[in-house]
């Protein structure tokens, strides 16, 4: 009997369809154009994506890694509320879906899902590729601006990825509070750099003042307690590379990290993580060292050692963003 095929697969496959008959250097070309736009001052007075050609080429590059960050994210809120299954979700400037892939990953059933994108092309090939996701049928693929005009209706989940970084502070501020305003629970994820952490830091204290309750990363709803400026939360997930990642990047690896930053929180009562390993565990002769965000509201470093029996054990699998000490 064939292993079921995972949903990360699928949308992998089905992406390597959509750059069919685009020209592999054309492709190279807009990537490159369109990731230092991203890096750069964006403007908000039009979408990035312009066309199909635009939106093939980004999607197969950034639509992978993408899946993965908001997956991990949602895997750790989905640990903090484990009773708990959205029936309904909006992804926020979602484009070609990669987070109503992750949602449909974290938790199977049927559920109203709506994509708001201001860019055309990019809702029309996110509905052409949800086709290869069952979970995905009925989908509503919506054009809207995203900002200050944004009006959201009332939903269970909502996801805003990789998206506040092409926002003016004011429409920033508006997207949070109006998905704050609308949604039960919103999971927002940002790129793993200083100011993408800036930015969740920000988003995270608009929705902490607006009732909500931190359930990922953060074990408790207090203040960072890391120093702005000397530090940032960031997280890391692993990314399976296309031949257009290698085209694009050089190199044969098979593989990439994707570093993204994120805040999980819900109006509802949550069960966060004791702590959670901020750092890549340091493995030493008999002893893991573990770098922690606590729920005391301060950053510690613990040391694990044989001594710890089965802790010990549990110290040497623990990865980076896993809960500590682990789930039952």
């Amino acid at each position: 009997m064939n292993a079921p095929v995972s949903p990360a697969e699928t949308l992998r496959a089905t992406l390597a369809t959509v750059l069919d008959g685009l020209p592999p250097k054309q492709a190279a070309q807009a990537v490159d154009r369109l990731i230092a736009t991203y890096r750069g001052a964006t403007p908000t007075d039009a979408p990035i994506l312009r066309d199909r050609a635009d939106v093939a080429a980004y999607a197969a590059y950034r639509m992978p890694a993408t899946f993965e960050a908001v997956r991990s994210a949602l895997d750790a809120f989905a640990e903090a509320v484990p009773r708990w299954v959205p029936a309904s979700h909006v992804d926020v400037g979602g484009g070609t879906g990669a987070a109503t892939w992750a949602v449909s990953a974290t938790w199977s059933g049927a559920r109203s899902v709506t994509v708001l994108d201001w860019a055309e092309p990019a809702l029309a090939l996110g509905r052409e590729i949800a086709v290869a996701n069952p979970a995905l049928e009925g989908v509503t693929w919506r054009r809207s601006r995203i900002g200050s005009a944004l009006a959201l209706e009332s939903t269970d989940l909502v996801t805003v990825s990789y998206v506040l970084n092409e926002l003016t502070p004011a429409d920033r501020t508006a997207l949070v509070d109006a998905a704050a305003g609308a949604a039960q629970a919103v999971v927002i994820v940002e790129a793993g750099t200083p100011d993408g952490y800036a930015r969740v830091i920000e988003a995270r204290d608009r929705l902490i003042a607006a009732g909500f309750h931190v359930a990922a990363p953060c074990p408790h709803s207090a203040a960072c307690p890391i120093v702005p400026g000397e530090d940032w939360c960031h997280f890391s997930t692993r990314v399976s590379r296309s031949s257009l990642h290698r085209q694009v990047k050089g190199g044969s690896l098979a593989y990439e990290d994707e570093k993204f930053s994120y805040v999980a929180a819900a109006r509802f009562p949550v069960t966060p993580a004791a702590s959670r390993v901020i750092r890549r565990p340091q493995i030493r002769k008999g002893q893991v060292l573990l770098d922690l965000c606590e729920a005391e509201e301060q950053l510690s470093r613990t040391t694990v050692t044989k001594r710890h029996g089965d802790l010990y054990k549990a110290a040497r699998n623990a990865a980076w963003g896993d809960p500590w000490p682990p789930l039952p």
